[in-house]
């Protein structure tokens, strides 16, 4: 599917609860090629890419190493010679272990990819090895995990951090940018005004972290996932909890909550 000049997207096979109607995987330029977040080890969604990029491929871009989205790289690669670019797994368990990167990109580099001009722009929280991409000339975001359409991303602790993900939001505001590409789902308009409602949506749930502490004076994660996310339907609490301890961590590192037994409570100041 066309997107803008230069850019099309290509969606993996592998919907399901965590990643909506499948990976995202961009095609950039058309003399040359870089294929942005490769996706999962599939072999359609390989054919896929080599029918609609063939032997344009000249470099392979991943935004983070989960295994929706960097899996393919080893096979891509394989294929096409393509040099890949992204940063290098964390050893959390959660990481695609096969991903091996040929250039790390620097926070602001300016990636000169033929007719095309990406920015790598760090932002850790969803991982911590999360690299937005800004293609300068469209005013187009690629944001991977860092932002989603329609929900709010899982930060997925201890390589994950809220901290770190709120920062990054607001480092994205002083870029110059009016879409966003996501890893999944659909491209949105107003991007700026998405990321402030992400980080609004994000503090307020921190503040209904804090209201539950203080109704339950002493309660197990369990039992505050329960009342932190009484919104969210019960089958994506396994998903919610691991946010919740983000922000719990949060909390503790600001000495405003802490720990002790498998029990929270808050600090009194």
């Amino acid at each position: 599917m066309p997107l803008a000049p230069g850019v099309r997207r290509i969606v993996a096979g592998n919907a399901g609860l965590m990643t909506g109607p499948g990976t995202n995987t961009y095609l950039l330029g058309h003399r040359e090629v870089a294929v942005l977040d490769p996706g999962p080890d599939d072999a359609r969604h390989l054919d896929a890419i080599l029918a609609a990029a063939g032997p344009a491929i000249r470099w392979i871009i991943v935004t983070h190493t989960h295994p929706d989205h960097s899996p393919l790289t080893r096979r891509l690669a394989a294929h096409s010679g393509a040099r890949v670019i992204g940063l290098p797994p964390p050893d959390d368990g959660r990481q695609d272990a096969t991903f091996a990167p040929q250039h790390l990109p620097f926070d602001g580099e300016s990636l000169s990819l033929d007719d095309c001009l990406l920015t790598a722009i760090h932002t850790p929280g969803h991982a911590s090895n999360c690299v937005c991409y800004l293609l300068a000339g469209e005013r187009l975001l690629f944001t991977g995990d860092h932002v989603l359409e329609g929900v709010s991303p899982v930060i997925l602790p201890p390589d994950g951090d809220m901290s770190a993900y709120l920062l990054s939001l607001e480092k994205l505001q002083s870029h110059d940018f009016e879409r966003i590409a996501p890893g999944h789902g659909g491209l949105m308009e107003s991007g700026k005004a998405v990321l402030a409602e992400l980080r609004t949506h994000r503090l307020n749930r921190e503040e209904k972290v804090l209201r539950a502490l203080r109704q339950l004076i002493a309660a197990t994660l369990d039992e505050l996932t329960a009342v932190v996310y009484d919104d969210v339907a019960v089958e994506r609490h396994r998903w919610a909890r691991l946010t919740l301890t983000a922000h719990l961590i949060k909390l503790a590192r600001e000495h405003r909550a802490g720990e002790h037994d498998g029990l929270w409570r808050l600090i009194q100041s």
